[in-house]
Order: C-alpha cells, then structure tokens, then sequence
C-alpha cells in the first residue's frame, strides 16, 4: 500500500497525474466510470458537453503536454483529434493498463492514516488520492419565472446535452449563456438550419476570434508578461493592455451590432469565438438583454419586448459536483457547487494524501497547467521539491474561504504560472537571455517547462523557441518598443 495512488478520472487530468506519479515512482491506479479513457473528449451523451462538430478553442501548441505532440496539421484541433491524442498518450506512458474502466467510484473517505476507495468493483486501500474527476460535468440553469411552462416543440436543454444541429433545423431558438458553448452553439444554429437564432446575455462580453492576423489569439493572451502584469500593474492598466488585444484582433461587439460592452474586459469578460460576431453582423444572429419571464412559447426580455421560441439552450455554466466525496471530507474542504477551500486548487493541510486535479474554473486551455499541478503533485508527494508548508497553506485556504461570493474565475497563464512555480519548473529569464523575448511575451508552451527544474530536457531550448515562433508571433530577435515600454512598466527593463 506504501506507494499506491487511487487516481479518479482518466480524462486529461487523471492521465497526465498518473503519468507523473508513475515517474517518482507511484504505482496509481486510474478509476474510471465510463468504458473508455478521455473524459469530456470522449463525446459520451450524458457525460460530455462536447458535441460532434466541435473544435478546440485553443490552438494545438497549447492543447498538448511537453512530452507529445499533436501529430495532425489542425491548428485548432477537433474533439476526435484530442480523443485521439489522449489515447496516443495512454499508450505511450503505459496508462491503459492501470484503468479500471466501468468503474464508478462511490465513496471516498479517509481510512487512519490513508484513504478508502469504495467503487463498483469493491473496495481499495489506499496511501493517496488524487481527485481528477473533471469541474464541467453539472450543467447549471439559472430561475426564470415561468421557464417550466415553456411549450416550445424542442423544449429546454442545456448545451451540454446538444448533439448537433438536426433538432432545431427550422427553428426559432434562444441561445441563453455568452461564455464558448453558447456562442459556439449559436453560429452553428445560425449557418445549419435555424429559422432564427437569439443570443441573451447577462452583460456583453467582449468576443476575441480565435485566429487573428495569421496567430492563434491564445497566443497573445496567455503570455508570462500578462501574470506579471497583473502582479505588479494596477488593475487599470491590466485591463488596459488586454483591451488593447482584444480589440487590435477582433474590435468591439457593438462595432458588429451587439450591446456595448463594459470598458473594462475583467468586468465583461472575454470568451474566444471565432464566427459569431461577423453572424452577428449579418443579421443571422440577434441579441437581446436577460429574459425576465417565460409563459408558453413566449420569452419576455428586461426590454419589455417579447418574443416566440421552439426552443431554449443554456449554456450558463457548471456547478462543481463531487458526491463521492465523504461527509466528513466535504466539511473540511467547504465544497459546494462552487468552492473548495484547498491551496493554489490542490491540497488542504488537514487532508494529507488528498489533492485535486483540474478543480477550478478558468479561461484558455487546461492542458498545460494540468500537467505543471500534475507535476507539483507528485513532485511534492515524491520529495522532488519541498512539501507545501502548512502556515502558508492555512493562510491560502483562509484566502479561498474569504474569496466566497467573488468571481472564481481564473485565467490560464495565472493557473499555469502558479503550478510552474510550487513545481520547482518555471525558468529563470536571466539564464536564457536568448529566449527571453519568448519567454515573456511568447504563448505559455509547456516545452518551456522542461528548460530547468526536475525533469528538464536537453532540447527544450530548440523546442521552445519553434513552439513560440511556430505563427511569427513571437522570435528570439529584439524587443518591440512597445514591448520594452510594458516590461519597463513592470521593473523588468529588457537588455539594450
């Protein structure tokens, strides 16, 4: 029992935390309820929200891990084309045989000094678990008087639970939600068939298309100069600086007929879509502020208009649902649909041998900062950096704690630059002065994760510098004048 490790989930988070553990020498074993490994990439009606027709919304370079690449020319990869990656790296790292497929797990508890897994199978003994059971699971839908009495023929659903496009051929829909599944649902209606498509919102979002100027926009936005940024710059000029990507890549939504946004993009929101606001534009798709009430068919706006729908989809988002989780567990952590109270989303000083995986709500892509919390857990766990300390752990949950009734929103490069640290893996500028220019405004490629720390690689270097020059976005040539402006901004001048 010494070294065994129960990991719940074989999506992306379960696959990469056991391809860590098993190099410092765990021996996990991965709980799986469905029949095959992928989690949400495995388009499992009632277990995924991904539908047939999707693509990523984030580009290839940073929907992969640092050891395997995509091996297809999409530079915005498709659902099956991850599914297939996933499968790929199961393979390569031995993880499908340590699966139990078809194996729910029912319980989790803690058992004197390690931990009880009790799942369809039986039950198992364990030192540690790692909970990796994926946050998108739950569909939310928020209260709108008279919702239950809509009569529309394609009635309410949820985008979770939409397949394509057949259903609502010839109908009037209303697309309720402004993050990427709403918006992504609504310009696939608008081009396949619906009679009308309307968008409402709760507040405009500022749309950032997915390619810009020849560069996937991930690129531009999840950068290491934007964590610190935030770090050290006012919120102002934060704000400032993303609006100005934003807008350089994609201008404002009521440029193309949608409400105003907010000025500022931490308020409004940015969500990656690259067709609706040109669909917009042209008319197929409407907007209209928050529905007030529904009576039959009909949807009542907070503008006083109203108007006849067949049908309803929500995508508003996801409640955070761990039910195998013992009663004892959840107090400690505080769960709810929303919150855990652990430090940096991993682990709570009063649960020892418990961690989480991909448990927090963020925008951009979460394969690189799953695979660097990966690699803090079980560097952590295996005495290859320091173990958290248990003062600044219970400052951190006290922090989550207070945090409660504020957005819980993080942003990508945030996550992945946290990890990288408590990782022992986030490269210092000052020893590859030729990468530095990459290094900061370069896209978050976890090839850079590998230059120095615990398992650093010999050709990272080379790999890093073609991963952030893949798109003309970013070289190992000289500063910007804009670009030393920013780093002055921050203390960080760049080198003459």
């Amino acid at each position: 029992m010494a070294r065994d490790v129960a990991v719940i989930g074989a999506g992306p988070g379960g696959l990469v935390a056991a391809r860590w553990l098993a190099a410092q020498g765990f021996e996990p074993t991965i709980f799986e309820r469905s029949p095959v490994l992928g989690g949400q990439w495995a388009g499992i009606a009632g277990r995924s929200g991904v539908w047939p027709t999707m693509h990523t919304n984030t580009s290839s370079v940073l929907t992969a891990f640092s050891d395997l690449d995509h091996d297809g020319p999409a530079v915005h990869p498709s659902n099956r084309d991850v599914l297939t990656y996933l499968e790929r790296y199961a393979r390569t790292f031995a993880l499908t045989e340590r699966i139990r497929f078809d194996c729910p797990v029912h319980r989790v508890g803690r058992d004197g000094t390690g931990w009880r897994i009790d799942h369809a199978g039986g039950t198992d003994h364990v030192e540690r678990v790692v909970v990796a059971s994926g946050r998108f699971q739950s569909p939310t839908r928020p209260t709108i008087p008279g919702l239950a009495s809509f009569t529309g023929r394609a009635g309410v659903t949820s985008t979770f639970d939409y397949r394509g496009a057949d259903p609502f051929r010839g109908a009037r829909v209303l697309v309720v939600g402004g993050a990427i599944s709403a918006l992504e649902i609504a310009s696939e209606l608008a081009v396949l068939g619906a009679e009308r498509v309307v968008v409402t919102q709760r507040r405009q979002r500022y749309v950032l298309p997915k390619f810009a100027a020849g560069v996937p926009s991930d690129h531009r936005m999840f950068t290491r100069y934007g964590v610190l940024a935030g770090e050290t710059l006012p919120p102002a000029e934060v704000d400032a600086q993303v609006l100005r990507i934003v807008l350089e890549a994609g201008g404002s939504p009521d440029q193309y007929g949608a409400p105003t946004p907010d000025p500022s993009p931490s308020v409004a929101g940015v969500t990656l879509c690259q067709q609706y606001l040109p669909l917009v534009a042209e008319g197929r798709i409407a907007v209209r502020p928050w529905p007030t009430s529904v009576s039959g068919r009909s949807v009542r706006f907070s503008d006083g208009r109203s108007e006849d729908f067949d049908a309803i989809l929500f995508g508003t988002g996801f409640e955070a649902t761990l039910p195998f989780l013992s009663e004892d567990v959840r107090e400690v952590l505080g769960a709810d649909g929303e919150h855990l109270d652990v430090d940096r989303y991993t682990f709570h000083p009063d649960l020892p041998g418990l961690a989480f995986a991909g448990m927090w709500d963020q925008s951009g892509g979460y394969f690189v900062p799953l695979e660097l919390q990966a690699r803090w857990i079980a560097y952590a766990w295996g005495g290859a950096v320091r173990a958290p300390d248990v003062g600044e752990q219970r400052a951190a949950v006290a922090t989550c704690r207070a945090r409660r009734g504020t957005p819980q929103k993080t942003r990508m490069n945030a996550a992945a630059l946290g990890f990288a640290r408590a990782a022992g893996v986030e490269p210092h500028l000052e020893r590859w002065p030729d990468l530095r220019r990459a290094l900061l405004f370069g896209p978050l490629a976890p090839s850079q994760f590998r230059l120095e720390g615990p398992d650093a690689l010999p050709g990272a270097a080379e790999r890093f510098a073609r991963d952030a020059s893949t798109f003309g976005c970013i070289t190992t040539g000289d500063f910007t004048d804009l670009e030393r402006r920013h780093l002055e901004a921050i203390g960080a001048p760049a080198p003459a």
